[in-house]
């Protein structure tokens, strides 16, 4: 280590310091240099509080903690594709399939290791185009800024893969984490400025601007109401909204169970509760995620939707949909346990945070049963609630300044 030290300081005086040829790239230099390295500047006094806890660990433990859902990714977007095919489904013609069937792995849905393979071949190349358009963003700005480039971007090249369709042509997956890198981040000042979640900001962008493909319009879906040509895929929610199907028809025909471990059709890493649920408790150990915004984002959940069971309707059938249905369907485990903890865009008061996630599980009921041209809901009930997020810090704040105001009255 003492040797590698050494070059990288060579390298560094020698290209990248003050006055030397590639002075404006520095921030590319050092990027590499605190991977491998601690930083050498560090705070010295009594008057400093320090932690053991970096961004660069905070942000490797959210992606460990990511780990189950991009596993459950690959396996169920393969699996969904062999059963759909078994069903006699064709598959699509794109160059993710022929290098599949070299592989002559078959499409036996019960063979682990090829539903992971196939997977693969459709997750690893949005996640390698995600990471080569937010490093662009991220190194780009930070050399127009002359300022050191952060780690914020790691979590979200993780994210926005995991909460798109498989099928996602690659050139919208770069437009999509261009813009929430971009607009939902960088224009606030970067990394711990931003008010929106910029992985969300980038799934919205694609949901406005190339619904088809966000929807997963070609997709493989082994369900009674499938299509067998190419095949057709809207997620259960959608698919129940859609038809106007009454709840014991349409979801009721779902097992849960299979909705919890994440066997049906989605975006590859939101299908599994299951997988959230490890992930929530990675990040509850560590003290990383809340586990108040969680609960409330919970208890918001069973109320709206006990409500509105108990209202009922007779020309709207999402009006039955129990709370557990809610909780394995769509992307709300994933937004509960990744999105609406995050620390930047959620409340720092430990009240605020419970009354967020509240909020948050009230709004996505309310979106998904209430408007039936929108039936996930997750998305658009996080960034709303990013954006109240200041205000109900501000008021936990003021109203323990009063308190204590009085308090000290008496």
């Amino acid at each position: 280590m003492k040797a590698l030290r050494n070059i990288l300081d060579k390298v560094e005086h020698t290209y990248f310091a003050k006055g030397k040829p590639l002075e404006k790239l520095y921030p590319v230099f050092e990027l590499h240099d605190t991977i491998a390295f601690t930083p050498g500047q560090v705070t010295k006094g009594g008057t400093h509080v320090r932690d053991g806890l970096d961004l660069k660990r905070m942000m490797i433990t959210v992606v460990v903690a990511m780990l189950p859902a991009v596993g459950m990714a690959l396996y169920n977007v393969g699996y969904q594709a062999h059963v759909a095919m078994q069903k006699g489904a064709v598959a699509l013609d794109n160059w993710q399939e022929a290098a599949y069937a070299a592989l002559g792995l078959g499409y036996d849905p019960a063979n682990i290791v090829a539903n992971v393979v196939h997977g693969l071949f459709y997750f690893l190349p949005l996640l390698i185009v995600c990471f080569a358009a937010g490093g662009l963003v991220e190194v780009g700005t930070a050399v127009i800024r002359k300022h050191e480039v952060n780690e914020g971007f790691l979590v979200s090249g993780f994210l926005l893969p995991l909460i798109v369709p498989p099928t996602l042509p690659l050139w919208q997956m770069f437009l999509g984490t261009v813009f929430g890198i971009l607009i939902g981040k960088e224009i606030f000042g970067g990394t711990g400025f931003n008010i929106l979640n910029p992985a969300l900001v980038g799934r919205a962008f694609l949901f406005f601007a190339y619904p088809a493909e966000i929807s997963g319009d070609k997709v493989w879906i082994a369900a009674d109401f499938s299509k067998v040509d190419g095949v057709t895929g809207a997620t259960w929610l959608a698919k129940a909204s859609e038809s106007g199907m009454d709840a014991a028809a349409g979801l009721g025909s779902l097992d849960w169970w299979d909705a919890f471990w994440g066997v049906i059709p989605g975006s590859m890493g939101e299908t599994s509760a299951a997988a959230a649920l490890i992930g929530a408790v990675i990040l509850v150990v560590t003290q990383i995620g809340s586990w108040r915004t969680m609960l409330g984002v919970a208890l918001g959940t069973i109320a709206m939707a006990s409500l509105l069971n108990g209202i009922g309707s007779e020309t709207n059938a999402f009006f039955d949909v129990p709370f557990h249905y809610h909780m394995v369907l769509g992307g709300w485990a994933f937004g509960t346990v990744f999105m609406a903890t995050e620390p930047v865009t959620s409340p720092f008061t430990e009240k605020g945070k419970l009354i967020y996630g509240f909020l948050i599980g009230v709004l996505v009921v309310v979106v998904r049963v209430i408007n039936p041209a929108y039936p996930e809901g997750m998305m658009l009930a996080i960034l709303f609630m990013n954006m109240f997020a200041p205000f109900i810090d501000h008021w936990f704040v003021q109203a323990n300044i009063k308190r204590r105001l009085a308090r000290h009255a008496v």
